[in-house]
């Protein structure tokens, strides 16, 4: 009797305990790894449908599994740092719980994996991007003229932008897009703001990262642009537009903002507009900053 009810303790306890899995998402990724001989799978497929039997089994039986990116080349960085064998489960496993404590990670809630993995991806290249731009900030370094901060200072501006932007806009649900090109690298971040019975709901993380790469064009001497689409119940989508020059947002007409949308950027082939959709003149944001202006 003691025995059984030891085991039934047992595995009362086993319900309180997370899983974490780390999935190799990509066909490169998934070669990469079967050089060790303890990762027995042939063939990327067969993994992923595996992969997502697991979670779907320990989601029956009421367990929470989070699922993290897996990247082969970190892992081989992370063994040799801190002297284990690559090629061991043991290692596989202490790699996953770290990186997911730390990295970009979702939970699973029945979805299908495909769709996971994309919001997985997603998520990763939204961490790469703010951590890229966070670095350009950085290195900024303070003005030779009056020691400000330049990147705090570009920073602030466009937290500023950011606000008044939300602040102007007509009532609707918000998506916003800001592109800062390289060299060397361009970066493009998005953020959403919903309009709620309780005002405007945003994400903190996303208007973080939105903000950060909106300071590093503000910053920069490389082009850049911010373009907002509004949708309300009916009524027409709404589009504007501006461009990042000098420190601030530069409003595009009508005009512009049509053949920025209707013009494909890689062939200039026109695309034909969209219906039920209003490309707008975009109001001049310069009274925005009421801060001093840095400009030595």
């Amino acid at each position: 009797m003691a025995y059984t009810d030891h085991r039934t303790l047992r595995r009362v306890l086993r319900r309180e305990i997370v899983g974490t899995i780390g999935v190799l998402t990509d066909e490169h990724d998934f070669r990469a790894m079967r050089r060790y001989d303890t990762f027995v799978f042939d063939d990327h497929a067969t993994y992923l449908k595996h992969v997502e039997a697991v979670l779907r089994t320990r989601a029956l039986q009421g367990s929470h599994t989070t699922v993290a990116l897996f990247d082969p080349a970190e892992y081989a960085d992370y063994c040799a740092q801190y002297g284990l064998d690559p090629d061991s489960h043991l290692s596989r496993t202490r790699f996953t719980a770290e990186r997911a404590a730390a990295g970009p990670a979702v939970p699973y809630d029945g979805r299908p994996l495909s769709d996971l993995m994309t919001t997985l991806v997603d998520e990763a290249v939204r961490r790469a991007t703010w951590e890229y731009a966070t670095t350009l900030l950085a290195r900024l370094g303070p003005c030779a003229s009056c020691g400000e901060d330049l990147g705090h200072a570009a920073f602030a501006r466009a937290s500023r932008l950011v606000s008044r932007i939300l602040d102007s806009a007509p009532p609707g649900d918000r998506h916003l897009v800001c592109s800062v090109s390289g060299p060397p690298e361009s970066l493009v971040a998005v953020l959403h703001a919903d309009d709620t019975d309780d005002g405007v709901r945003i994400d903190e993380t996303e208007a973080l990262e939105f903000t950060t790469v909106l300071a590093v064009g503000l910053a920069s001497a490389g082009p850049g642009g911010l373009v907002m689409r509004t949708s309300a119940p009916g009524a027409p989508d709404r589009i504007h537009g501006w461009r990042i020059r000098g420190q601030g947002l530069i409003p595009l007409t009508a005009g512009e903002v049509f053949d920025a949308y209707c013009t494909d950027t890689e062939t200039g082939d026109i695309i034909p507009p969209e219906s039920h959709v209003d490309y707008c003149a975009s109001p001049d944001l310069s009274d925005a900053d009421p801060g001093p202006d840095h400009r030595h």
